[in-house]
């Protein structure tokens, strides 16, 4: 049985990965398409709270939530109650043919907590990328223009639109083009990496691009991650999202914060633009928001949502009512168990010690974050040359030590947290004393 249930606690009892899971992945190899890569080949069996059970039964701590999707544990206790309730009764009509309450509840839901007090609209479809190119469907429809600014480093998806929209080429983007047209992209705020550009001079140089290269009369929509998520968990410098969001509206363009990634409590907010007192005209949502069940979203003002013809958004499976009914849980767990606070306390917990190594560890570059969204940049000491063999070695031996981290950045250098806010400070506290230790391997 997996659940929050589970002992939490790391447990090996055979080398990571073990016999069974390199049965299994042999099994994978020859069924699986070799595009879908595996970063940690452990099949797991059970999951809850922060602990992740494999085939061999080892117990490994879990500071990576699916990519931020199990948010609140694997297998909470309600987003199971609520499922099984759920499947029991029907498990699909399509919302576009014969709806359900399911839906309409989680669009209430969806335009009471994202950001702002103005009339929302929501509509559900299944993946992040899903969310994206909807919102920006929305935006062209509204404006009636054609061109997309997104930022270096940004990561929005795998569709023919969302490649366009990311920046990083490999794996995201080799070999697939011809990509969507009328995207252009702006320099981010990258404060490690910036100079040490205020948020509003990092703005005015966006602009500045925009508007000599685009041209403002021209822009539908302006697309940013309030923390970029593939890209490095960069924070942009305060003020840089809010001279952003005026540009944008004084230029006539839709304002669209991409919260895949950030967004249910991942960041000590319910959503990441409510550290810089920004409100997005549209907000993308998906990942954490039904507790490991397929589920996006687009939350945004009414008169932008509404420009849309009947019939011109949708999908079979958007807004599944399993899902629905999970987002429901995960949403009333958050509120109910204080995860917004945890998530701030998470923070508040590792970013000392991440620090503290990092005076200790001359290839740690830069330690960011906000929340249970956290990073750790490695270069070559001295230096702010980016070291991807360095994140790799280090995320290698944590696995082999029973910590599943991940590693981002368009340079790969970057090591991620992103543990599940339900998992306890003892937990914790082993995962990032591993996580050090491997860290300070690196000056040895």
């Amino acid at each position: 049985m997996g659940g929050p249930g589970l002992p939490q606690r790391r447990r090996l009892v055979t080398e990571v990965p073990g016999p069974r899971s390199r049965e299994l992945l042999a099994r994978r190899e020859a069924a699986v398409a070799r595009g879908v890569s595996v970063m940690l080949p452990v099949f797991v069996t059970a999951a809850g709270g922060g602990i992740l059970v494999d085939a061999d039964g080892n117990a490994l701590i879990d500071l990576g939530s699916g990519i931020a999707v199990t948010t609140v544990g694997n297998s909470a206790p309600r987003v199971v109650d609520r499922v099984i309730e759920q499947v029991q009764a029907f498990t699909h009509t399509c919302f576009m043919i014969t709806p359900y309450e399911g839906y309409v509840a989680v669009c209430e839901q969806l335009n009471r907590l994202t950001p702002g007090s103005h009339d929302k609209r929501s509509a559900l479809f299944n993946s992040g990328a899903e969310a994206v190119e909807n919102a920006v469907k929305i935006a062209r429809r509204f404006t009636r223009r054609q061109a997309v600014i997104v930022f270096e480093h940004a990561y929005h998806g795998r569709t023919n639109l969302t490649m366009a929209l990311t920046a990083k080429n490999h794996p995201y983007k080799s070999g697939f083009g011809p990509f969507a047209p009328e995207v252009y992209r702006a320099p981010l705020s990258y404060p490690f990496r910036d100079g040490g550009l205020t948020g509003q001079q990092a703005a005015a140089r966006a602009i500045d691009v925009i508007e000599s290269q685009v041209g403002a009369g021209n822009v539908a929509a302006v697309l940013v991650e309030p923390i970029q998520g593939e890209g490095g968990f960069v924070v942009p410098a305060p003020g840089f999202l809010a001279e952003l969001a005026d540009w944008s509206r004084s230029a006539g363009a839709v304002f669209i914060a991409d919260e895949v990634q950030t967004g249910f409590a991942r960041t000590g907010a319910m959503f990441a633009c409510e550290h810089e007192g920004v409100v997005p005209d549209l907000v993308a949502t998906a990942k954490g928001i039904a507790g490991g069940l397929p589920l996006s979203a687009v939350t945004g003002r009414a008169e932008i949502m509404e420009s849309v013809h009947p019939g011109g958004l949708g999908g079979t499976y958007g807004g599944n009512p399993l899902s629905c009914a999970a987002a429901l849980a995960a949403i009333e767990t958050l509120e109910r168990d204080g995860l917004v606070d945890r998530a701030r306390q998470i923070g508040e917990r590792v970013l000392p010690r991440l620090r503290a190594t990092a005076e200790r560890v001359p290839a740690i570059g830069d330690v960011r974050g906000r929340g249970a969204m956290l990073a750790v940049e490695l270069v070559e000491p001295g230096t702010r040359r980016p070291d991807a063999s360095a994140a790799a070695t280090v995320a290698r031996r944590c696995h082999e030590q029973g910590v599943v981290v991940l590693t981002c950045g368009t340079y790969g250098n970057v090591l991620r947290l992103l543990p599940p806010l339900v998992i306890g400070d003892d937990l914790l506290d082993d995962g990032i004393a591993v996580l050090t230790a491997a860290l300070e391997s690196l000056a040895s």
